[in-house]
């Protein structure tokens, strides 16, 4: 199919992206962005780490999960892709809102803001593996959604091992029983401090927060899309082996 045929290039190039090296541009933001998260206050860091940990927790106990699956049974890839393209529109929406709402706010809004974003990504994430019809009261299944978070949000290296472990997803879920949580809170920290920071400040937190938020769920939309579409041509590619 045509469709599958441009999907699967795409992958391809999106993977090639991912594996190349830092460039000097990268390092040398790196670098500034670890002198900005030194200027953020403890009671921010402790915000972020205390909703991370949460999450996680929550995830893989599968206590803040609905497991009733309201989506329809689609067969190809272009119709679940375009079901999760509909949430994605729908979620980056709320997200914008909610930014710009506890930009405007200041501090305190602005420490509200990293739950309630957390919030809504997850909820993203379940609708896509949802529309996928994987089964979430499976652990490996949420376990994988973790591993797409991680996926969008950390450092070059950190984002290479996890793709390294999403292309292989039915060897590694057989070894990966925990995630290690703090070193998944440091990187999506890392990954969000500057423009979160921004976000508290007066005058331009609310349109910070409402850009920033939307460019977040943008970049988890990109990731969880091409994510799931691994696994589509994974499983493709065993049934025909078959």
């Amino acid at each position: 199919m045509e469709y599958e045929r441009k999907a699967y290039d795409e992958l391809l190039q999106w993977q090639r992206e991912i594996r190349k090296k830092g460039s000097l541009l990268n390092r040398i933001s790196k670098q500034a962005q670890n002198k900005m998260s030194q200027l953020i206050p403890e009671k921010a860091q402790n915000v972020i780490t205390e909703a991370v940990k949460k999450m996680v927790t929550a995830v893989l106990s599968g206590s803040n999960l609905l497991f009733t699956n309201d989506f329809p049974k689609t067969y190809s890839l272009e119709e679940k892709e375009t079901l999760i393209k509909e949430q994605l529109d729908k979620y980056r929406k709320a997200a914008t809102v909610e930014g710009a709402g506890t930009g405007a706010g200041g501090i305190l809004l602005g420490l509200a803001d990293f739950p309630l974003l957390l919030s809504i990504k997850l909820k993203f994430l379940y609708d896509v593996a949802k529309i996928y019809h994987y089964p979430l009261d499976q652990y490996d299944e949420r376990l994988f959604l973790l591993m797409v978070f991680q996926l969008a949000f950390s450092s070059d290296e950190k984002r290479i091992e996890t793709l390294e472990m999403i292309e292989n997803w039915d060897r590694e879920k057989e070894r990966l029983v925990d995630l290690d949580w703090q070193t998944f809170q440091q990187e999506y920290r890392d990954h969000i401090d500057f423009v979160k920071m921004l976000q508290m400040v007066p005058g331009i937190g609310a349109a910070v927060g409402a850009y920033a938020n939307y460019k977040l769920l943008d970049r988890l939309g990109e990731t969880a899309i091409f994510s799931y579409r691994m696994r589509y041509f994974n499983n493709l590619k065993s049934i025909r082996a078959e």
